[in-house]
């Protein structure tokens, strides 16, 4: 071959390879567009609605976060750590029986019977844990307790028990304990001290014992003159003149201090009827259909909140059409009237159930109590 044809025929070969190449890669895209997809527009379409169920899912549980401090009327959560939870949560028979009710319910703690209610928690029982009182009552700084403040929940309610709990020392031997309770006054006023109640107790020896005693009465007295709150003093005397009340904590008392129950009137409750569509999460309904979703309150690092520690909280997720607006034809007929004013039928809650919660208050007081409007009990489109 001539030199000057072989540099024509490298010249071809430089033009055309690219252009050879690029019609192979055509080639390879139109058999790879050919081939039929691994995806079916049916799991195209389950795609697309389990994401939708993903982003309903976390905006319940952000909208939960905050309702749940609204409705406590708490501005932010308070600021208690487990640590501080142990130290403070007395080991004592009423704070245990409403937690083995949470043990035998486990998530699903709601009152059966619980209906509509306020948009505020409806607070059942309070327990206040006792405080050291004011210097003016003191001498050499004792006594060290005990103090009570009441919120305005419990000034604002009528009183239905009020009981002081106090726990007694082991005994080392059997005896017959002298427990005693006295309001404080200010020294200045004289004796300082008047007598409430006085109990006669019998005690096995090396075991310790909670008592409980009725203050409803000097809690009645407290409430209508607030003035004349500066606390009590408690003592318990055994034979030997030794003193078996805890009223501050010595090591391995933690959990022992003394503290007020105090149960309020609640407001009246009405049948809850069940009824709805209910799914679950591999469920191929599409309309409108209540799914099930858990709380888990130490996943937001909620420490504060004694009990439950989750609960199911369910919510709303499904298509709504016109057809499915039986129930409510007043709502067919506005959007009919109205198509560019409406955005059609919602699936939304039509019925909501509160739960009951056991939690630090910013006070470190425990309350037990209702919030309400906290469980998805029926959806539907509206």
């Amino acid at each position: 071959m001539h030199p000057s044809q072989i540099v024509l025929y490298l010249s071809l070969l430089i033009v055309l390879g690219p252009v050879v190449l690029s019609e192979q890669e055509t080639q390879q895209q139109q058999q790879q567009q050919q081939q039929p997809s691994a995806t079916s527009p049916e799991d195209t379409e389950l795609c697309a609605t389990c994401e939708v169920r993903q982003q309903i899912k976390t905006m319940r549980l952000n909208a939960i976060k905050s309702q749940i401090l609204s409705k406590l009327r708490m501005k932010e959560a308070p600021n208690i750590s487990r640590d501080i939870v142990k130290q403070l949560l007395p080991k004592a028979p009423p704070l245990q029986q409403l937690l083995d009710q949470y043990d035998v319910l486990g998530d699903d703690n709601r009152d059966a019977v619980m209906e509509d209610d306020d948009e505020h928690a409806i607070t059942e029982t309070i327990m206040m844990m006792a405080t050291e009182p004011e210097p003016v009552v003191q001498v050499d700084g004792e006594p060290r307790c005990c103090f009570f403040s009441f919120t305005q929940k419990i000034q604002d309610n009528r009183i239905v028990r009020a009981q002081l709990w106090v726990h007694l020392r082991a005994s080392d031997e059997a005896t017959t304990v002298f427990l005693q309770i006295s309001r404080l006054m200010p020294v200045t006023d004289g004796n300082g001290h008047i007598h409430i109640r006085s109990l006669k107790i019998d005690v096995n020896a090396g075991v310790g014992s909670w008592q409980s005693i009725d203050v409803k009465q000097v809690l009645s007295v407290w409430l209508r003159q607030p003035e004349t709150n500066w606390g009590i003093q408690i003592n318990a005397f055994d034979s030997r003149g030794n003193d078996l009340a805890v009223t501050s904590a010595e090591p391995g008392e933690d959990g022992l201090q003394p503290f007020m129950e105090v149960k309020i009137s609640e407001g009246p409750r009405r049948v809850r009827r069940d009824s709805g569509l209910d799914c679950d999460e591999n469920s191929p309904e599409s309309r409108c259909c209540r799914y099930p979703l858990t709380v888990d309150f130490e996943d937001y690092g909620w420490d504060w909140i004694i009990a439950p520690k989750r609960y199911k909280a369910n919510y709303c997720s499904g298509e709504c059409e016109y057809m499915h607006l039986q129930k409510y034809p007043h709502t067919h007929l506005v959007n009919k009237a109205n198509p560019r004013g409406s955005a059609g039928p919602r699936c939304t809650p039509t019925k909501m159930s509160p739960i009951n919660m056991l939690y630090f208050n910013r006070k470190e007081q425990i309350i037990y109590g209702k919030i309400p409007s906290m469980v998805v009990d029926r959806c539907g489109c509206s």
